[in-house]
């Protein structure tokens, strides 16, 4: 008899899709943490982005600071598993 996986598969926030937050092939741990503290500033961002105003200069510097936060946090996995 073959085992019976019936989890549901964990549904990803919006922040932690834009980090890749699963990708880890090393399970490193500091990965993890950089991964989690980038989709924490992400999700701050977003929030912010749907509770104010729909003020276009607004919205564009908050869409730009996540574009930002998506590239520190790429260069940061680079940065501490480059061999």
């Amino acid at each position: 008899m073959e085992p019976n996986n019936t989890t549901a598969p964990t549904i990803q926030t919006y922040w932690e899709l834009l980090v890749w937050i699963t990708f880890n092939p090393s399970n490193d741990d500091l990965v993890n943490k950089l991964k989690s503290k980038y989709a924490e500033i992400i999700n701050l961002l977003d929030n912010a982005k749907q509770e104010q105003s729909t003020h276009s200069q607004r919205q564009r510097y908050i869409a730009i600071a996540i574009t930002e936060a998506q590239t520190a946090q790429m260069r940061a996995v680079k940065a501490v598993t480059a061999k």
